[in-house]
């Protein structure tokens, strides 16, 4: 983990919120690189999900909604995690981050036992809206996207037309106030999250289980996971929700443990049914061919945007030998994201920066590729330098201008050029006006 949480500050992935003034704890931000990885990983979510679908649609709720949503929900009365203090160096912690040795509960940190009673703390940012700052004006930053899903429901299915079973996406920004934030951007107080709402009949509800669960872990190898370190537990009955008929967390082989990426629960029609209770507005779904009103089941994958970003960057990570420009072996570190992830697709390099043709060739085909691909144009340095910097971050291909593009050694290769593979290191020659089609068919 320390070599990726270099690689990440050192290339642009990922910084510290506020890192001039000493930081804020739990609070990231993504530099040029992460917010390309980012917003592929987010294209390809909706690609999937929605666009590949006749069964769902989209929508962006915002991130304040009126307070009685989260009392309907339970959010304000009980959505809590205990916490305790260690009395001797002060540390603040979940409760079930203390260790137990021989009988006695110890501190993580500092191993003391001098410690609080677990008591609750609420997870929700506090906040107020308007130009008084009372009780009649206190709301809350959403702790999950899901709750505009649900109270949208019905302006949902009435503008789409949708019969069940049909289902809600959302990607968006979601707000906890973390005991302990830890593990990088793993745990954070401010994270986003790709949410879908499946909204069914009751009789559906464990067989959409089944199939959410098989589709998401279809997803995570699409991106490049390996399959082998993706792990499916069955949340037992005492820690699901009680509104929760089953629940299934996605987790992964993190360098730090295995963890959770994602849930997929089947949430009967608690959150709907809650919703209409406290808004006296009917949230029902008339069925015509039974001709009845009932409340939709909703089964939900639930994944964060974040914790798939570290997982995608820890699964890259490699280190190999590779000769330099002199042939001797040296350690390449090497990003091997699947090419529809890699934040840059494609580099472009002139052999050498100094000759005018060269360079006017290798910008005539950045301007080619650009329209359909994130592509950078590297002049400065050794060819072999160039191409590791490219491994490094992960871009998948690499394209050389050299001087057989020219024509000058062989006139059969005009306007061909060399198209190296991230991986292998394998080079291949290729006509200019065929790198398009090739790249994207790779890419895609």
């Amino acid at each position: 983990m320390e070599k990726i949480v270099s690689l990440c500050k050192r290339r642009g992935f990922i910084f510290q919120s506020s890192e001039i003034y000493g930081g804020l704890n739990g609070l990231w931000d993504y530099g040029p690189l992460g917010v390309e990885l980012k917003r592929n990983l987010k294209s390809y979510w909706w690609r999937v999900m929605v666009h590949e679908r006749d069964d769902v649609v989209g929508m962006d709720g915002s991130i304040l909604m009126n307070r009685a949503v989260c009392k309907a929900s339970g959010h304000e009365d009980t959505f809590t995690d205990p916490m305790v203090d260690c009395r001797s160096c002060k540390a603040r912690l979940r409760a079930d981050q203390i260790v137990e040795k021989k009988g006695a509960k110890q501190c993580p940190v500092c191993g003391g036992k001098d410690l609080t009673e677990p008591r609750s703390f609420n997870l929700m940012f506090k906040t107020y809206v308007g130009a008084t700052e009372d009780e009649s004006s206190v709301t809350y930053l959403r702790p999950e996207t899901a709750q505009a899903i649900f109270v949208q429901f019905k302006n949902v299915l009435d503008v789409s037309r949708k019969k069940l079973s049909f289902g809600i996406a959302q990607i968006g920004k979601a707000f906890r106030n973390e005991i302990n934030p830890r593990n990088f951007t793993f745990r954070s107080r401010e994270f986003e999250q790709m949410e879908l709402e499946y909204f069914c009949r009751a009789e559906e509800g464990m067989k959409l289980l089944e199939y959410w669960k098989e589709e998401r872990l279809k997803f995570y190898e699409n991106i490049g996971i390996a399959r082998d370190k993706l792990h499916v537990l069955t949340v037992p009955d005492e820690e699901r929700a009680f509104y929760s008929k089953g629940t299934y967390d996605i987790e992964y082989d993190f360098p730090f443990g295995r963890q959770e990426l994602e849930g997929v629960a089947y949430r009967t029609d608690y959150d709907l049914s809650q919703h209409q209770k406290a808004s006296g507005k009917s949230l029902e779904y008339f069925d015509e061919e039974i001709k009845q009103k009932f409340i939709p089941h909703v089964v939900e994958p639930s994944a964060g945007v974040d914790r798939t970003v570290l997982a995608l960057i820890c699964e890259a990570y490699s280190e190999d030998q590779a000769p330099d420009e002199k042939g001797k072996m040296e350690t390449r570190i090497v990003l091997r994201f699947h090419p529809r992830i890699a934040p840059i697709k494609c580099g472009v390099f002139p052999l050498l920066k100094n000759n005018e043709q060269l360079v006017a060739k290798a910008k005539q085909i950045v301007d080619l590729l650009r329209p359909h691909m994130f592509v950078f144009y590297d002049e400065s340095g050794a060819i072999g330098r160039r191409y590791r910097r490219q491994d490094e971050i992960g871009t998948p291909f690499g394209i050389t201008v050299d001087f057989e593009t020219l024509g000058e050694k062989d006139s059969a290769l005009c306007d061909t050029v060399t198209l190296r593979e991230r991986d292998s290191m394998k080079q291949e020659r290729v006509a200019i006006k065929d790198l398009a089609d090739i790249l994207i068919s790779r890419i895609s």
